[in-house]
C-alpha cells in the first residue's frame, strides 16, 4: 500500500510511533521536539497551528507547555491517536484536531501566532502552495523541516511507502521567497539518516549519535546533514513598506 492510503490506514496509525520513535528512534523524537521548542520559544497562551500533526507528538507537547493549538491532518486514524494522547496527558481542552487540506487552510489571514509543520514537506506535492498558505494564516512565524538532497537519505529514499521529496538549500530559499517569508535561522542535523537509528537499540544508537554530532559540528556538517530545520518570519507591514521604498530608491 502506497501514498495517502498507507498513511491513513488504522494499523499504520496504531504502530506509527512505536516503529519510528522507539529503540534508536527515541533520539530522533527528542531532537525534533527540541527543535520545535527552540524555534517557537515560550508558547504559553500562544495560538498555534500544526500542519500534518499526525499522532500528536508535537501538538500534545505544546499544549502541555500552555499553548492553544490546532492540529490539522488528512488522517482520521492518526488524529485519533493524538486525541488519546491528549486525553492521557490531560490537555484535550487545549487542542482541537481538525481534518483538512493544508493547501486550503480554513482560517483567516494572520490568525495564528505561529504555524509549523514537521515531517511534512518531504511529502508535499505542491510545496509552494502549502508554504504560502502557512504564511498567510500566521502573524509572525513559520517553522518547518526538510530532508536534504545531498545526504545519505538518498540511498534508501525510493523504498519509502509515501515516497519522499528531497530539497537543496536553494530549493528552500526559493520556497521562502515565493511565500514572502524571511529566513531567521536554519539548523542542520543527522548525518546518519533516520532509518538507521530506527533499526538499532537505543543503547547502541547513543555512540553513533555522538559521532553524528561530531561530524555535524565539523566544517562539512551542514553539507552532509540529512535534515534541516527552517525558522522563518512573516514580514510586517513596516517591512513591506521599507522594501517598497528601497525598490523605489533603486529605480531612481
Amino acid at each position: 500500500m502506497k501514498g495517502k492510503e498507507w498513511y491513513q490506514a488504522d494499523d499504520i496509525a496504531r504502530e506509527y510511533d512505536s516503529k519510528r520513535f522507539s529503540r534508536g528512534g527515541q533520539l530522533i523524537d527528542q531532537r525534533e521536539k527540541a527543535a520545535v521548542l527552540d524555534a517557537l520559544g515560550p508558547v504559553e497562551d500562544k495560538n498555534i497551528l500544526e500542519i500534518a500533526c499526525g499522532t500528536g507528538r508535537f501538538t500534545v507537547m505544546l499544549a502541555q507547555q500552555g499553548a492553544d493549538i490546532i492540529g490539522l491532518d488528512i488522517s482520521r486514524a492518526m488524529m485519533q491517536q493524538g486525541r488519546e494522547k491528549a486525553r492521557r496527558a490531560g490537555v484535550e481542552d487545549n487542542i482541537e484536531f481538525l481534518r483538512g487540506d493544508a493547501a486550503r487552510l480554513p482560517f483567516p489571514d494572520d490568525h495564528f501566532d505561529a504555524v509549523f509543520a514537521m515531517r511534512f514537506f518531504h511529502l508535499a506535492d505542491t510545496p509552494t502552495k502549502f508554504l504560502t498558505e502557512m504564511a498567510r494564516v500566521s502573524k509572525n512565524q513559520v517553522f518547518f523541516d526538510t530532508f536534504n538532497d545531498q545526504s545519505l537519505r538518498v540511498a534508501y529514499n525510493w523504498l519509502l511507502p509515501m515516497g519522499s521529496h528531497l530539497y537543496s538549500a536553494n530549493d528552500v530559499h526559493r520556497l521562502l521567497d515565493n511565500a514572502g517569508l524571511s529566513l531567521v535561522e536554519a539548523n542542520h542535523d543527522f548525518v546518519l539518516p533516520f532509518g538507521f537509528y530506527r533499526k538499532i537499540p537505543n543503547g547502541i544508537a547513543q555512540p553513533f549519535r555522538s559521532f553524528d554530532l561530531a561530524v555535524g559540528d565539523s566544517l562539512v556538517g551542514d553539507d552532509v546533514a540529512s535534515v534541516s530545520y527552517w525558522n522563518a518570519r512573516v514580514p510586517s507591514a513596516t517591512d513591506a513598506e521599507t522594501r517598497a521604498e528601497e525598490h523605489a530608491s533603486d529605480a531612481e
